[in-house]
């Protein structure tokens, strides 16, 4: 099965320059699902981590499945101001603007390390922010993985050159 059937570009969103990747598709087939998840489970044993951060939100999706099918506990790096707990914050710059992810302060156990979970890796500025996030939380990075990695941007140079080990199910 070529995963890539399933996640269709569209051009030029959500501004001029950008290929917008949509996972839709790939969600609403059970198994293009299945497989995408299997996948990215064979990833998760070139790390040793005791639990996984999904990225809001497409992160959410594949972190849960792969904790599930792993074992491990789950914690949620979210957009600003969805948490009403005393939480971190890390700021980082997209491709088409800038944002912010933040962590619930009593999610995980210390000592926690952490394998990040996200759909798509672009320019690495979010999983880099993930990272900060959980260093700036007292944990530690296992590293990343991701379904997609875009094909030109580099963003797994840009993760190798800041500690972070990435492995990608697609480079496209």
């Amino acid at each position: 099965m070529n995963l890539l059937d399933y996640l269709p570009g569209v051009p030029d969103f959500p501004k001029p320059g950008i290929l917008f990747r949509d996972i839709s598709p790939l969600l609403a087939n059970p198994g293009a699902f299945k497989e995408a998840t299997l996948q990215l489970e064979a990833l998760t044993q070139h790390f040793d981590y005791s639990h996984i951060l999904g990225i809001e939100s497409r992160g959410f999706i594949f972190g849960t499945a792969i904790a599930y099918q792993t074992h491990k506990g789950l914690a949620l790096a979210r957009k600003p101001n969805k948490l009403p707990l005393a939480s971190h914050r890390e700021s980082y710059g997209l491709e088409y603007g800038s944002d912010s992810l933040e962590i619930a302060q009593s999610t995980l156990p210390a000592g926690s390390r952490v394998l990040i979970v996200d759909d798509v890796l672009a320019t690495g500025g979010t999983i880099i922010a993930a990272s900060k996030l959980l260093k700036k939380a007292g944990f530690e990075v296992a590293g990343a993985i991701t379904l997609l990695e875009i094909d030109g941007l580099n963003g797994g140079e840009v993760l190798t050159q800041n500690g972070i080990t990435n492995k990608s199910v697609l480079i496209a």
